[in-house]
């Protein structure tokens, strides 16, 4: 008697079903689909390449001289991080939409807890908590809920939208409190992120250039006013205007200077990955903030080049999504995280070289950082549930209902 062994009907013989698993997720997607999540899945890898070459310094002075400590932590996250993103890619439209406003408040509640005992001040902004042992800034977090909660109002009223009054109620509160939030944490950077990203998404729902206009200046005065009350960011901000002298250096001018040393050392090709003389001590925050000019010194040219290029690629796939979409609230979140991803990183390379004040803005998916990563990933996670080929998007959910109920 003789035993045949069958494959399963739904996994092709020959052929590990993880496999197929991966070719199904990706078989009926646009080509801007594919790029989009090619794209971050190498920045992602890239970062933690550069995070080990420029933090295995660090790591080793500050934990016992475990030389891998800060890589492991972040290569962690990104294990965490990726499942969670094709998770969330096969949620409905629908389903996201109907969560954005739970998700919205619990944001706001989990920002709030900076300010409690779980809240950790660092560097003079009180912008992180610690939990059971986990830290994070849970602005980060706060921004996608923002982009979300506010793209679900809008698209509910693209046909009101030359009424200043939906831009006051509940637009305006909602994000006036999001941004309160993070300026009493004194954290400016992110002040100024969130601060695009509503902007951002106003603009994209098609809001009046007038009122778009009276938004910016608006904020634009928050910010000016936020800036000038702390005395240390005025200091860095008049050098910048003013240029370093020779009695900053010691001071506002640190990171600048050594941020400019090691991108002018890189030449066109680098003195090499892992031979960085700038991560030796001499240049603060530089697996986090600065990691861009490690990349320049070791890298090179070609390195940073090679980073530049790929954020552009990702800005011209995102663009190309958000023109085919149909759907408004799709297309504000697919917009609005555009936004977010491609404008923080213009602003982290433009403070690297010295054409911003240092703002403390991480480079997306590759500066070392859990809860900036984990918060970036879903909100690739978003853009690509919203136009997976096949999703059913709200508007082609509400016309079934309503032929359904007839």
């Amino acid at each position: 008697m003789t035993t045949t062994l069958r494959q399963p009907s739904s996994t092709p013989a020959g052929k590990p079903r993880t496999v197929v698993s991966v070719k199904r997720l990706f078989r009926a997607e646009s080509g801007e689909y594919v790029v989009m999540v090619a794209t971050v899945l190498f920045l992602v890898v890239f970062g933690l390449v550069m995070v080990l070459s420029s933090s295995f310094v660090g790591s080793a002075l500050g934990n016992d001289g475990n030389f891998f400590a800060t890589f492991v932590r972040q290569a962690l996250w990104a294990l965490l991080g990726i499942p969670l993103m094709l998770m969330v890619s096969r949620l409905k439209p629908i389903q996201i939409k109907q969560a954005t406003p739970a998700v919205f408040l619990a944001a706001l509640v989990f920002q709030a807890l900076v300010f409690t005992a779980f809240g950790i001040t660092e560097g003079g902004n009180r912008a992180w908590v610690s939990i059971a042992g986990f830290s994070g800034q849970p602005s980060e977090i706060l921004k996608v809920a923002l982009i979300a909660w506010m793209a679900a109002i809008l698209s509910n009223r693209l046909d009101h939208l030359h009424d200043y009054r939906v831009l006051l109620s509940p637009l305006a509160v909602g994000v006036g409190v999001a941004l309160a939030l993070v300026v009493a944490g004194r954290d400016l950077g992110t002040v100024g992120i969130m601060t695009m990203i509503a902007l951002g998404v106003a603009f994209l729902a098609g809001i009046r250039l007038s009122h778009l206009a009276a938004l910016m200046g608006v904020l634009g005065a928050f910010l000016a006013i936020f800036a000038v009350i702390s005395p240390s960011r005025v200091s860095r901000i008049m050098t910048w205007f003013s240029g370093c002298t020779e009695a900053d250096y010691l001071t506002t001018c640190w990171q600048s200077v050594h941020s400019t040393f090691a991108l002018g050392s890189g030449g066109l090709l680098g003195v090499g990955l892992g031979n960085s003389r700038a991560k030796w001590s001499w240049l603060p925050a530089a697996e986090t903030d600065f990691i861009f000019a490690i990349v320049g010194e070791e890298l090179g040219l070609a390195g940073t080049s090679l980073v530049m290029a790929a954020f552009v690629v990702l800005a011209i796939a995102m663009a190309r999504m958000v023109r085919a979409q149909q759907d408004p609230f799709a297309r504000i979140v697919t917009g609005g995280v555009m936004v977010w991803l491609i404008g923080q990183a213009l602003v982290n390379i433009a403070v690297v070289l010295e054409f911003l004040p240092v703002l403390g803005v991480p480079l997306p998916f590759m500066s070392m950082g859990g809860s900036a990563l984990l918060s970036s990933l879903i909100a690739i996670g978003l853009v690509m549930a919203l136009n997976r080929t096949g999703s059913e998007s709200v508007t082609e959910y509400r016309a079934r209902r309503r032929a359904t109920t007839r």
